[in-house]
């Protein structure tokens, strides 16, 4: 017989120990990014470089989402979550330890792989000790959890470089941590589920591994190794495209898979989880852009470049709540629409941006672009799980994270590439026209040389101003390009069925 929901003080207590372990995790994926050039620069990395701090955490988090279902199972969802807050806790101390940019890196990918299972196990223990008529009110608290950390995560992390120093972004995850697992431990110890020893899906999970893992460094590594003119990045190429394919048959095949690919046979999951990891890829790959170019070309400190982050999450804040109550009434493909216009325009409207904007030119789109996150994750979701049979929907609910947290991941690399490509075109087609036979240009460098009091350094002073404006005309190219992408996938959203009324996504989405 299942135990009785919590009431009173305990019910108070239990939602703000699984909160804060929630809070903790959705926190680490955004509070670094205004950080990547100090850590960068601390650790002797260049900003790119420092990115994989950031990639590194996503993948490892994608692959063990897959695992979380069996894990909760072999050793009980309490166990299991508090053993993964207190790793986490402790991986997030070595990563404020960490004396070189390999190490971190290391302890990142530990701090991704025990964070896998906070969120969904978060939820679901959540839930079950909720007293029935209360299960909206605890979906709502979690939500809201969820939607907060992304916008305080920008903010926390720019603050703690400029004014203590970056480690302090993770060690500021040790009394959350330890607190929530005390807080469950204390009230769930005996309320565990019980444990069932179901076998594992091992090749399977070492195919996985192996094959996202290479093309994973394969995408970080890629632009600074010139592609496949090195032959490290081909050998990953090869290993890559071979074990991939393996885990695809091999998936398909296997009684007890780690990833059911037979659910991508729904007409309406594919598209939904397709479209949904397409502009989390997109998405996400600007949020890093963003803070790297205010901070590497634009002089802003690493707070205020959270700031600009942050006002992001300001309408989300509002509308969520609003959109999940009503939303059962709307075509779920209208409310994707509607927020994939609004990321489209708020894309075209940041790819005119030049060296010259204010923090208000900022602002704005990023507060506008809030509306466009309050109609993206769950309208998706809900529609991609929309068809799928009640035993599929936890299966698919994991594989369609587990889709979007690596295009996110993906997303970063292949935009910080694309990001460096462009400026290094930019750039040489720039120095074009300093030239003799150009009175403009000849007049300018004369200037600069008069005022830095020799020719080398005036010269000096115009390279840097042509490689500031070919980074703004870069990060012009990946707005743009951003703004097509998501007008590109509203054609392809279109090819779902409509989801029946009263469909309903779980959480986790964010």
């Amino acid at each position: 017989m299942p135990p009785k929901p919590f009431t009173g003080l305990p019910l108070v207590l239990i939602t703000i120990g699984l909160s804060l372990g929630t809070f903790m995790q959705v926190l680490d994926t955004s509070i670094a990014n205004v950080s990547i050039p100090a850590i960068a620069g601390d650790l002797a990395a260049s900003p790119n470089q420092g990115t994989w701090v950031i990639t590194s955490f996503a993948v490892s988090n994608a692959i063990m989402l897959p695992l979380t279902g069996w894990l909760a199972r072999r050793v009980g969802e309490v166990r299991l979550f508090v053993t993964s807050l207190i790793v986490f806790t402790i991986a997030s101390w070595l990563c404020g330890l960490a004396t070189s940019l390999p190490l971190l890196i290391a302890f990142r990918v530990l701090q991704g792989a025990v964070a896998g299972p906070l969120i969904p196990l978060s939820q679901s223990l959540l839930l079950a000790n909720y007293p029935p008529n209360k299960k909206g009110m605890a979906l709502a608290l979690w939500s809201m959890t969820v939607i907060v950390a992304p916008i305080f995560g920008p903010i926390m992390g720019g603050w703690i470089t400029d004014n203590i120093s970056w480690p302090w972004i993770f060690y500021i995850n040790i009394p959350v941590g330890l607190m929530s697992a005390l807080i469950t431990w204390q009230l769930l110890r005996h309320r565990d589920t019980p444990t069932v020893r179901n076998p594992i899906d091992g090749v399977g999970l070492a195919l996985l591994v192996v094959g996202i893992g290479s093309l994973q460094i394969l995408l970080d590594k890629g632009n600074e190794m010139s592609w496949f003119g090195s032959s490290f990045i081909v050998t990953l190429a090869v290993i890559a495209t071979v074990t991939l394919a393996f885990f695809l048959v091999w998936e398909l095949t296997e009684k007890h898979p780690i990833v059911d690919l037979h659910l991508f046979l729904n007409r309406n999951f594919a598209i939904g989880t397709i479209v949904l990891s397409l502009a989390y890829l997109t998405f996400f790959g600007n949020m890093v852009i963003l803070p790297l170019w205010l901070q590497t070309q634009m002089g802003y400190t690493a707070t205020w470049a959270g700031l600009a982050a942050a006002p992001i999450g300001l309408l989300s804040l509002v509308f969520s709540p609003i959109m999940g109550r009503y939303m059962h009434r709307v075509d779920l493909r209208l409310l994707a629409t509607f927020s994939f216009l609004i990321f489209a325009g708020v894309s075209f409207w940041t790819s005119g941006f030049n060296t010259d904007i204010t923090y208000a030119n900022l602002f704005w789109p990023r507060f506008l672009q809030g509306l466009g996150v309050a109609f993206f994750f769950v309208p998706l979701t809900s529609m991609s799980l929309s068809g799928l049979a009640p035993r599929d929907i936890a299966s698919g609910a994991g594989l369609a994270n587990f889709t979007r947290i690596l295009a996110g991941s993906f997303g970063t690399s292949l935009s910080i590439t694309l990001w460096d490509r462009r400026a290094s075109l930019h750039y040489s087609q720039l120095v074009e026209h300093v030239n003799n036979a150009n009175p403009i240009s000849h007049q300018a460098l004369d200037q600069l040389q008069s005022l830095a009091g020799s020719a080398e350094a005036g010269l000096a002073m115009m390279s840097r101003l042509i490689d500031k404006q070919a980074v703004m005309l870069a990060t012009d190219d990946i707005f743009w390009l951003s703004g097509c992408i998501f007008l590109a996938l509203i054609a392809v959203l279109w090819f779902a069925r409509p989801a029946p009324h009263g469909a309903e996504a779980p959480g986790g989405a964010h």
